[in-house]
C-alpha cells in the first residue's frame, strides 16, 4: 500500500521514533522465546463499529521493521466498519508482528476514533450548507497524521 499524501520521510521519521520508544533496545520477551525465522499470522477485527482510518500508517510500521510483512485489508480508509468485522490479515515474522502490534494499532485506533467522531458530527449537523474544518488543535508530533489520515 502507498503513502497518499505523505511524504515518507516526515512519516518514517514520527513512526520510528515511536517504535524507539515502544522498543528502546529490543523487544525481550519476545526475542527469548520466539526465533527469527518463525513466521506467522495474525488477523485484524474491529472491537466496535467506526470508521477505519490509518492502514496506510499501520502498514508502515511493520514495512519499516520488516519490508517482506504481508498485509491484505478487507476493508479501505474510510469504511464504516462493524464490531468483530475482520479488518486485515498480518503475514510474516512473528517477532515483527510481535514487536509492531503495539505501535500500530496505537495509530490506528487513534486515526479511526478521529474520523468516527468527525463522521458523527458531519451526520449530526444534518445541513449540507455547513461545513467542518479542521483544526490546529492536534496532538503533539502527529499533527500530519491526524490531519491528513482522516
Amino acid at each position: 500500500m502507498n503513502l497518499p499524501k505523505l511524504n515518507y520521510l516526515t512519516v518514517d521519521k514520527i513512526l520510528l521514533e515511536a517504535l524507539r520508544e515502544d522498543i528502546p533496545i529490543e523487544d525481550i520477551s519476545t526475542n527469548s522465546i520466539i526465533s527469527d525465522d518463525v513466521i506467522g499470522q495474525v488477523s485484524l477485527y474491529a472491537k466496535e463499529d467506526g470508521i477505519i482510518a490509518g492502514l496506510n500508517i499501520f502498514e508502515r510500521i511493520f514495512k519499516l521493521l520488516d519490508l517482506t510483512t504481508n498485509i491484505t485489508y478487507y476493508c479501505n480508509d474510510g469504511d464504516k466498519i462493524t464490531k468483530g468485522e475482520k479488518i486485515a490479515l498480518l503475514e510474516g515474522k512473528v517477532r515483527t508482528l510481535l514487536s509492531g502490534e503495539r505501535v500500530a494499532l496505537n495509530y490506528l485506533q487513534r486515526l479511526s476514533g478521529i474520523a468516527t467522531y468527525t463522521k458523527k458530527m458531519v451526520e449530526s449537523l444534518n445541513n449540507s450548507s455547513i461545513k467542518i474544518v479542521d483544526t490546529r488543535k492536534t496532538t503533539p508530533n502527529m499533527r500530519i497524521l491526524e490531519k491528513i489520515c482522516n
